[in-house]
């Protein structure tokens, strides 16, 4: 396995992102910064203030606009989650005159908001971003607006009304374990067994990464509460603790392949892809989702206020929209947010939809504002209760 996106990284990591740069470029309609973060960047006014692809006019203007810059900078993307490697791959086909820099591929979201300040008017600053809702909907202060092609495809209900942030994809949360080692878990009392000990672990912080956040909100559904009852999930998490199960150490491939975390709540896309690689060392990782928490929450795109190569950066979020990148998110199991729309059209992948993961019932899902709320209630109580 190559990855544990979305937990909190050691702050070297930031000191690594402030050491790389990839060259951007300007014209005359262009302004200059700088910082002691890395190297100046020159940024084209015009690009950095499009709101769509009609101020630029065409698709290909924006091509060009883009190719200028001759440079994309991301963050947060390792290559088997959601097969961001696939999708990562599609452009730089499509685009190969575009150099990409992947940045910390194993940032929290809040980690990604963290590495745009450190490098704020640098070409070493991330150029989007890919975010759990509970940090998008609170940081619309750093996001450019910007409304893809297929802006109206994309539900209401699922992004800001002025284009700062819209969802990209989602998973189902689930929990994921070694099989061989613990045999079957069919409630999360079974996770209070000492044959658990030291071994649960949530992806991340609840109140930093997205992951993390919904693993909460699954717990805490499970446990009797729900979005607007949140103290049965704390008190849950405090028993594990107080049985020594739970693990608060940050997830790593490291640490699912050693065993040292057993158990890890996670996406759907995640498990499927820790079982794959697993099952070739010989482990039988088994994941579950429950019907009556079926926790969902899409991922958001948003384009760094700061971008220094803010054309490249919205003709990436337009490739984003495409069928094409849609279907190879969703073949790597998550379900992208055109989805319904391309099963209209006729564009989505048929093959893929055959083995798809799909959701039971009715998911449990929240609004920007209980997102908000939820995250606040967290920053105040989990630390309190379960420590740092």
């Amino acid at each position: 396995m190559k990855h544990m996106r979305k937990i909190a990284a050691a702050a070297v990591a930031l000191i690594t992102v402030a050491s790389m740069a990839a060259c951007g470029s300007g014209s005359s309609d262009s302004s200059s910064t700088s910082s002691s973060s890395g190297k100046a960047v020159t940024v084209n006014e015009k690009s950095a203030k499009a709101t769509s692809l009609a101020d630029f006019g065409t698709l290909a203007d924006l091509e060009k606009a883009a190719k200028e810059e001759d440079a994309l900078n991301v963050i947060a993307l390792p290559h088997d989650w959601s097969n961001y490697g696939e999708v990562i791959d599609g452009f730089k086909k499509k685009y190969p005159e575009i150099k990409i820099t992947e940045l910390n591929p194993n940032a929290s979201s809040k980690e990604e908001l963290d590495a745009a300040k450190t490098n704020k008017g640098t070409d070493a600053a991330p150029d989007v971003f890919d975010l759990g809702q509970a940090v998008a909907s609170t940081s619309t202060a750093n996001f450019a607006p910007y409304k893809v092609q297929a802006w109206d495809k994309i539900p209401d209900s699922v992004k800001d009304k002025d284009g700062k942030y819209y969802a990209d994809y989602t998973g189902i949360m689930s929990i994921g374990w070694n099989k061989d080692k613990y045999g079957d878990i069919n409630s999360i009392n079974d996770l209070l067994d000492p044959k658990f000990a030291g071994t649960v672990a949530l992806n991340g912080k609840p109140a930093e990464a997205g992951a993390a956040f919904n693993g909460y909100l699954m717990i805490n559904q499970l446990a009797g509460g729900d979005i607007n009852k949140l103290q049965p999930g704390l008190d849950f998490f405090k028993k594990l603790k107080d049985a020594g199960n739970l693990t608060t150490v940050d997830v790593t491939d490291g640490t699912i392949d050693s065993g040292q975390t057993g158990v890890v709540m996670d996406w759907t896309y995640n498990q499927a892809s820790y079982q794959k690689s697993l099952k070739a060392k010989g482990v039988n990782w088994e994941y579950k989702t429950f019907p009556k928490a079926q926790v969902v929450s899409y991922y958001n795109q948003a384009i760094n206020v700061d971008a220094p190569h803010p054309a490249a950066a919205r003709l990436w979020e337009e490739y984003l929209y495409t069928a094409d990148a849609q279907n190879l998110w969703f073949k790597g199991g998550a379900n992208p947010v055109l989805l319904d729309s391309m099963k209209k059209d006729g564009t989505v992948d048929k093959d893929t939809l055959k083995s798809a993961v799909t959701i039971e019932g009715t998911p449990v899902t929240y609004t920007n504002d209980d997102s908000t709320r939820i995250t606040e209630w967290l920053q105040n109580n989990w630390d309190s209760t379960i420590g740092n």
